[in-house]
Protein backbone atom coordinates (compact mmCIF):
# COMPACT_ATOMS: atom_id res chain seq x y z
CA UNK A 1 0.00 0.00 0.00
CA UNK A 2 1.37 3.39 -0.96
CA UNK A 3 1.30 5.75 2.00
CA UNK A 4 0.72 9.50 1.64
CA UNK A 5 2.34 10.17 5.01
CA UNK A 6 5.31 12.51 5.03
CA UNK A 7 7.46 13.99 7.76
CA UNK A 8 5.57 17.28 7.47
CA UNK A 9 2.35 15.47 8.38
CA UNK A 10 3.92 13.95 11.48
CA UNK A 11 5.27 17.33 12.58
CA UNK A 12 1.83 18.82 12.04
CA UNK A 13 0.27 16.18 14.33
CA UNK A 14 2.68 17.09 17.11
CA UNK A 15 1.94 20.79 16.65
CA UNK A 16 -1.81 20.16 16.82
CA UNK A 17 -1.40 18.03 19.94
CA UNK A 18 0.50 20.87 21.66
CA UNK A 19 -1.68 23.79 20.56
CA UNK A 20 -5.16 22.25 20.01
CA UNK A 21 -5.94 24.78 17.27
CA UNK A 22 -5.23 24.77 13.55
CA UNK A 23 -4.16 28.41 13.55
CA UNK A 24 -1.54 27.95 16.27
CA UNK A 25 -0.35 24.63 14.85
CA UNK A 26 0.06 26.14 11.39
CA UNK A 27 2.13 28.93 12.92
CA UNK A 28 4.28 26.35 14.69
CA UNK A 29 5.11 24.43 11.49
CA UNK A 30 5.44 27.56 9.32
CA UNK A 31 2.53 26.98 6.94
CA UNK A 32 -0.76 28.79 6.43
CA UNK A 33 -3.87 27.56 8.21
CA UNK A 34 -5.45 26.71 4.86
CA UNK A 35 -2.41 24.64 3.86
CA UNK A 36 -2.59 22.70 7.12
CA UNK A 37 -6.32 22.14 6.66
CA UNK A 38 -5.60 20.80 3.17
CA UNK A 39 -3.03 18.37 4.60
CA UNK A 40 -5.56 16.99 7.05
CA UNK A 41 -8.39 16.72 4.54
CA UNK A 42 -6.14 14.86 2.10
CA UNK A 43 -5.17 12.31 4.77
CA UNK A 44 -8.76 11.88 5.91
CA UNK A 45 -9.87 11.33 2.32
CA UNK A 46 -7.11 8.75 1.76
CA UNK A 47 -7.88 6.72 4.90
CA UNK A 48 -11.63 7.37 4.90
CA UNK A 49 -11.47 8.30 8.59
CA UNK A 50 -11.80 11.53 10.56
CA UNK A 51 -8.61 12.47 12.40
CA UNK A 52 -9.96 15.22 14.66
CA UNK A 53 -13.10 16.42 16.37
CA UNK A 54 -13.80 20.06 17.22
CA UNK A 55 -14.60 20.62 20.90
CA UNK A 56 -14.87 23.64 23.19
CA UNK A 57 -11.35 22.91 24.35
CA UNK A 58 -10.02 22.84 20.78
CA UNK A 59 -9.19 20.01 18.42
CA UNK A 60 -9.43 16.50 19.84
CA UNK A 61 -7.83 13.52 18.15
CA UNK A 62 -10.07 10.64 17.09
CA UNK A 63 -8.82 7.08 17.52
CA UNK A 64 -7.36 7.28 14.00
CA UNK A 65 -5.71 10.60 14.79
CA UNK A 66 -4.27 9.25 18.03
CA UNK A 67 -2.70 6.37 16.11
CA UNK A 68 -0.92 8.75 13.75
CA UNK A 69 0.07 10.98 16.65
CA UNK A 70 1.67 7.96 18.34
CA UNK A 71 3.59 7.31 15.14
CA UNK A 72 4.83 10.91 15.09
CA UNK A 73 5.96 10.74 18.71
CA UNK A 74 7.77 7.46 18.11
CA UNK A 75 9.49 8.31 14.84
CA UNK A 76 10.33 12.02 14.81
CA UNK A 77 12.81 11.97 17.72
CA UNK A 78 14.71 9.13 16.03
CA UNK A 79 14.75 11.00 12.71
CA UNK A 80 15.97 14.19 14.36
CA UNK A 81 18.69 12.28 16.23
CA UNK A 82 19.82 10.62 12.99
CA UNK A 83 20.07 13.95 11.20
CA UNK A 84 22.17 15.40 14.03
CA UNK A 85 24.44 12.34 13.83
CA UNK A 86 24.94 12.95 10.10
CA UNK A 87 25.97 16.52 10.87
CA UNK A 88 28.44 15.22 13.44
CA UNK A 89 29.94 12.95 10.79
CA UNK A 90 30.59 16.05 8.71
CA UNK A 91 32.39 17.59 11.67
CA UNK A 92 29.74 20.31 11.91
CA UNK A 93 28.72 19.87 15.54
CA UNK A 94 31.46 21.36 17.74
CA UNK A 95 31.29 24.89 19.04
CA UNK A 96 30.28 27.23 21.82
CA UNK A 97 27.08 29.07 22.69
CA UNK A 98 27.47 31.81 25.30
CA UNK A 99 24.03 33.22 26.01
CA UNK A 100 23.12 36.69 27.25
CA UNK A 101 19.60 37.43 28.47
CA UNK A 102 18.24 40.91 27.90
CA UNK A 103 14.90 39.77 29.37
CA UNK A 104 15.70 38.40 32.80
CA UNK A 105 12.36 36.68 33.34
CA UNK A 106 13.59 34.37 30.56
CA UNK A 107 15.36 32.34 33.25
CA UNK A 108 11.96 30.80 34.01
CA UNK A 109 11.97 28.88 30.72
CA UNK A 110 15.64 28.87 29.72
CA UNK A 111 16.66 26.02 32.03
CA UNK A 112 14.55 23.33 30.28
CA UNK A 113 15.74 24.74 26.94
CA UNK A 114 19.36 24.33 27.99
CA UNK A 115 18.71 20.82 29.33
CA UNK A 116 17.20 19.72 26.01
CA UNK A 117 20.00 21.38 24.03
CA UNK A 118 22.67 19.60 26.07
CA UNK A 119 20.90 16.30 25.44
CA UNK A 120 20.94 16.89 21.68
CA UNK A 121 24.37 18.56 21.39
CA UNK A 122 26.56 17.33 24.25
CA UNK A 123 29.71 18.35 22.37
CA UNK A 124 28.69 22.03 22.21
CA UNK A 125 29.81 24.11 25.16
CA UNK A 126 26.78 25.97 26.54
CA UNK A 127 27.15 28.82 29.02
CA UNK A 128 25.36 31.87 30.41
CA UNK A 129 26.99 35.29 30.51
CA UNK A 130 25.93 36.45 33.95
CA UNK A 131 24.91 39.92 35.10
CA UNK A 132 23.03 42.92 33.76
CA UNK A 133 24.52 44.55 30.69
CA UNK A 134 23.76 48.04 29.39
CA UNK A 135 24.56 46.92 25.84
CA UNK A 136 24.13 43.14 25.50
CA UNK A 137 24.71 43.20 21.72
CA UNK A 138 28.04 44.87 22.37
CA UNK A 139 29.19 41.63 23.97
CA UNK A 140 28.80 39.93 20.58
CA UNK A 141 30.87 42.67 18.94
CA UNK A 142 33.55 42.16 21.58
CA UNK A 143 33.57 38.38 21.13
CA UNK A 144 32.33 37.78 24.68
CA UNK A 145 28.92 36.31 23.78
CA UNK A 146 27.35 34.30 20.96
CA UNK A 147 23.59 34.70 21.43
CA UNK A 148 21.54 37.54 22.87
CA UNK A 149 17.91 36.82 23.72
CA UNK A 150 15.96 40.05 23.77
CA UNK A 151 14.45 42.67 21.50
CA UNK A 152 15.30 42.94 17.81
CA UNK A 153 18.35 45.16 17.25
CA UNK A 154 18.59 48.28 15.17
CA UNK A 155 21.42 48.81 12.70
CA UNK A 156 24.74 47.44 13.96
CA UNK A 157 28.27 47.73 12.65
CA UNK A 158 28.76 43.97 12.68
CA UNK A 159 26.68 41.57 10.59
CA UNK A 160 24.08 39.96 12.82
CA UNK A 161 21.38 37.40 12.20
CA UNK A 162 18.02 37.80 13.93
CA UNK A 163 15.82 34.77 14.62
CA UNK A 164 12.29 35.58 15.85
CA UNK A 165 11.08 33.60 18.85
CA UNK A 166 7.67 34.71 20.14
CA UNK A 167 5.52 37.67 21.18
CA UNK A 168 4.07 38.06 24.64
CA UNK A 169 1.96 40.41 26.71
CA UNK A 170 3.41 42.62 29.43
CA UNK A 171 1.10 42.91 32.44
CA UNK A 172 0.94 45.47 35.22
CA UNK A 173 1.55 43.70 38.54
CA UNK A 174 0.09 45.17 41.72
CA UNK A 175 -0.44 44.29 45.35
CA UNK A 176 -3.85 42.72 45.88
CA UNK A 177 -4.79 45.68 48.10
CA UNK A 178 -3.56 48.35 45.66
CA UNK A 179 -6.06 51.09 44.78
CA UNK A 180 -5.81 50.12 41.09
CA UNK A 181 -6.21 46.38 41.58
CA UNK A 182 -9.95 46.47 40.84
CA UNK A 183 -9.45 48.09 37.45
CA UNK A 184 -9.95 45.86 34.40
CA UNK A 185 -6.87 47.42 32.84
CA UNK A 186 -4.38 50.20 33.51
CA UNK A 187 -3.75 53.24 31.34
CA UNK A 188 -0.66 55.43 31.16
CA UNK A 189 -2.16 58.03 33.52
CA UNK A 190 -2.62 55.39 36.22
CA UNK A 191 1.15 55.16 36.65
CA UNK A 192 1.52 58.87 37.48
CA UNK A 193 3.17 59.32 40.87
CA UNK A 194 3.59 55.58 41.35
CA UNK A 195 6.86 53.77 42.04
CA UNK A 196 7.76 51.52 39.12
CA UNK A 197 9.86 48.51 40.17
CA UNK A 198 12.10 47.26 37.36
CA UNK A 199 15.28 45.40 36.63
CA UNK A 200 18.42 47.60 36.76
CA UNK A 201 18.55 48.27 33.02
CA UNK A 202 18.39 51.53 31.01
CA UNK A 203 14.89 53.00 30.70
CA UNK A 204 15.11 52.72 26.90
CA UNK A 205 15.02 48.93 27.29
CA UNK A 206 11.86 48.89 29.42
CA UNK A 207 8.82 48.55 27.15
CA UNK A 208 6.36 50.22 29.50
CA UNK A 209 8.51 53.33 29.81
CA UNK A 210 9.61 53.49 26.18
CA UNK A 211 6.26 52.70 24.56
CA UNK A 212 3.76 54.23 26.99
CA UNK A 213 4.96 56.37 29.87
CA UNK A 214 7.66 58.46 28.16
CA UNK A 215 5.51 59.39 25.12
CA UNK A 216 2.67 60.39 27.46
CA UNK A 217 4.97 62.46 29.68
CA UNK A 218 4.06 60.49 32.80
CA UNK A 219 6.17 61.24 35.87
CA UNK A 220 6.94 58.30 38.17
CA UNK A 221 9.47 57.08 40.68
CA UNK A 222 11.68 54.12 39.88
CA UNK A 223 13.17 51.39 42.06
CA UNK A 224 15.22 48.45 40.83
CA UNK A 225 15.77 44.84 41.87
CA UNK A 226 17.84 42.18 40.12
CA UNK A 227 15.62 39.15 40.73
CA UNK A 228 12.05 38.58 39.54
CA UNK A 229 11.09 37.12 42.92
CA UNK A 230 12.46 40.24 44.62
CA UNK A 231 10.39 42.48 42.34
CA UNK A 232 7.26 40.47 43.14
CA UNK A 233 7.98 40.61 46.87
CA UNK A 234 8.29 44.39 46.69
CA UNK A 235 5.03 44.60 44.75
CA UNK A 236 3.21 42.34 47.23
CA UNK A 237 4.55 44.54 50.06
CA UNK A 238 2.98 47.60 48.38
CA UNK A 239 6.32 49.21 47.57
CA UNK A 240 5.31 49.87 43.97
CA UNK A 241 4.01 48.51 40.65
CA UNK A 242 5.86 46.31 38.17
CA UNK A 243 5.38 45.43 34.51
CA UNK A 244 6.38 41.86 33.71
CA UNK A 245 5.79 39.24 30.98
CA UNK A 246 2.64 37.19 31.40
CA UNK A 247 4.57 33.92 31.80
CA UNK A 248 6.65 35.42 34.62
CA UNK A 249 3.66 36.22 36.84
CA UNK A 250 1.06 33.52 36.07
CA UNK A 251 2.08 31.28 38.96
CA UNK A 252 2.07 34.14 41.47
CA UNK A 253 -1.32 35.39 40.29
CA UNK A 254 -2.86 31.90 40.42
CA UNK A 255 -1.75 31.65 44.08
CA UNK A 256 -3.26 35.11 44.88
CA UNK A 257 0.16 36.51 45.76
CA UNK A 258 -0.27 39.54 43.48
CA UNK A 259 -2.76 40.91 40.95
CA UNK A 260 -2.01 41.35 37.23
CA UNK A 261 -3.86 43.60 34.80
CA UNK A 262 -3.52 44.37 31.05
CA UNK A 263 -2.01 47.70 30.08
CA UNK A 264 -4.02 49.72 27.58
CA UNK A 265 -7.06 48.74 25.54
CA UNK A 266 -5.16 46.33 23.30
CA UNK A 267 -2.59 45.27 25.86
CA UNK A 268 1.12 46.05 25.87
CA UNK A 269 2.92 43.49 23.73
CA UNK A 270 6.58 42.83 23.12
CA UNK A 271 8.68 40.37 21.12
CA UNK A 272 11.66 38.18 21.86
CA UNK A 273 14.36 37.43 19.29
CA UNK A 274 17.61 35.53 19.29
CA UNK A 275 20.43 37.63 17.88
CA UNK A 276 23.73 36.04 16.86
CA UNK A 277 26.61 36.59 14.43
CA UNK A 278 25.62 35.76 10.86
CA UNK A 279 28.42 33.17 10.58
CA UNK A 280 27.22 31.33 13.68
CA UNK A 281 23.60 31.42 12.50
CA UNK A 282 24.50 29.05 9.67
CA UNK A 283 25.52 26.25 12.04
CA UNK A 284 23.12 23.39 12.72
CA UNK A 285 23.47 23.57 16.50
CA UNK A 286 22.73 27.30 16.66
CA UNK A 287 19.64 26.92 14.50
CA UNK A 288 18.55 23.95 16.62
CA UNK A 289 18.93 26.06 19.77
CA UNK A 290 16.48 28.59 18.31
CA UNK A 291 14.12 25.77 17.38
CA UNK A 292 14.26 24.32 20.90
CA UNK A 293 13.39 27.71 22.40
CA UNK A 294 10.35 28.01 20.14
CA UNK A 295 9.32 24.39 20.70
CA UNK A 296 9.58 24.39 24.49
CA UNK A 297 8.12 27.86 25.01
CA UNK A 298 5.15 27.13 22.76
CA UNK A 299 4.40 24.09 24.88
CA UNK A 300 5.02 25.61 28.31
CA UNK A 301 4.12 29.30 28.19
CA UNK A 302 0.46 30.31 27.96
CA UNK A 303 -0.57 33.42 26.10
CA UNK A 304 2.38 33.72 23.71
CA UNK A 305 2.44 33.68 19.93
CA UNK A 306 5.27 32.26 17.85
CA UNK A 307 6.83 34.70 15.39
Amino acid sequence: MTSPLELRHLRSFLAIADTRTLAAAAERVHVTQSALSHQIRALEAHYGLALFERTRGGLKFTAAGERLLALARAQLPAIDDAERDLLRMKGASGGTLRIVLECHTCFDWLMPVMDEFRRRWPEVELDLVAGFHADPLGLIDEGRADVVIGSAPGARGKALAVRPLFRFEILAVLANEHRLARRKRLEAADFAGETLITYPVPEARIDLIRELLAPAGIAFERRTAELTVAILQLVASRRGIAALPNWGVDNYVSHDYVTARPIGAGGLWSELHAVLPAALAGTAYAEDFVGIVREICAGRLAGIGLL
